[in-house]
């Protein structure tokens, strides 16, 4: 039996190594990809080991003088959006489990429907810029279709039901307690996983959203990174591309095109990768232990 689950174990650590490999290379790739010379990519192709090192796709990015307040524009959105949205999703999952509650079938309804259906983007649009006015202010950055999920909400409930022991919420009812302070002092003290796993995923949907800096922002100065990021990359692509045969000589290292793909993913990707190691314990248990028994 001993040998039998030593076996186990090697071939199963085997697989994970292979599996980490094949999850490791493409980012190395990128990295490397990003330091390396724009025409020992071209003529070599990609590489893990770059012949030299060149920056020029990084100066290219951060000599854009506005890519600091972009990404302190972009944190400030994140960490805004990601704590109201956690406290809107954890307090409507709740009152969907709470026993007696009126009107709780048609609420469940409605949320079940916005996940599977929408308006559209012309009406979405029109609903924002026309009759909320939130066109080119920063909450066109925290409102549209991310501060609350109704997949959050399903989730999040489903933890709820599945890991809170109904009695004692029925005893805190009993002693007099409101359904406020039995969802402060009991419920959000014992769903710390569901809510570190549902606030890495609003703040992973804020960090990476671009498109309602591209719809409801004319206004640079509340530009995201994402956004920006994109704008450099469709630049550099045309400016490229609209060269003469001449010019593209003696200044294609000013433009990375290839290298600048690249670096725009490694600044955009960064942040998120380096929180993510202190989120993984939580964000896997609370997916685990919220989905739904059988």
């Amino acid at each position: 039996m001993v040998k039998k689950d030593t076996g186990f174990q090697i071939i199963a650590q085997l697989i994970m190594m292979i599996l980490c490999i094949l999850v490791i290379f493409p980012l190395a790739l990128l990295i490397m990809s990003s330091i390396s010379p724009e025409a020992d990519i071209v003529k070599s192709g990609y590489s893990l080991i770059p012949r030299s090192l060149d920056f020029s796709a990084y100066k290219y990015i951060f000599g854009e003088g506005s890519i600091f307040h972009s990404y302190f524009i972009t944190i400030a959105v994140t960490l805004t959006g990601t704590v109201v949205g956690v406290i809107m999703t954890t307090m409507i999952s709740y009152t969907l489990t709470v026993p007696g509650l009126p009107g709780k079938g048609f609420i469940s309804f409605y949320v079940l429907f916005t996940m599977l259906f929408s308006g559209g983007l012309v009406p979405s649009y029109m609903m924002w810029s026309n009759i909320f006015h939130i066109k080119n202010t920063v909450f066109a950055l925290l409102i549209p279709s991310l501060l609350c999920n109704s997949f959050h909400i399903l989730i999040t409930r489903s933890y709820f039901q599945n890991n809170i022991p109904k009695e004692i919420l029925e005893s805190a009812r009993m002693d007099g307690m409101t359904e406020f302070g039995i969802f402060f002092k009991i419920v959000l003290p014992l769903s710390v996983p569901i809510i570190a796993t549902i606030g890495f995923m609003k703040a992973l949907m804020y960090w990476n959203d671009w498109t309602n800096s591209l719809y409801y922002i004319t206004d640079k100065r509340l530009v995201g990174i994402q956004a920006l990021l994109n704008n450099m990359l469709t630049n550099a692509q045309y400016l490229a591309k609209s060269m003469d045969a001449s010019m593209i000589v003696t200044d294609a290292a000013s433009i990375p095109s290839l290298t600048l793909r690249m670096a725009i993913a490694v600044v955009g990707m960064l942040p998120m990768i380096i929180l993510y190691p202190f989120f993984q314990k939580y964000y896997m248990k609370g997916l685990t232990v919220g989905a739904v028994k059988g």
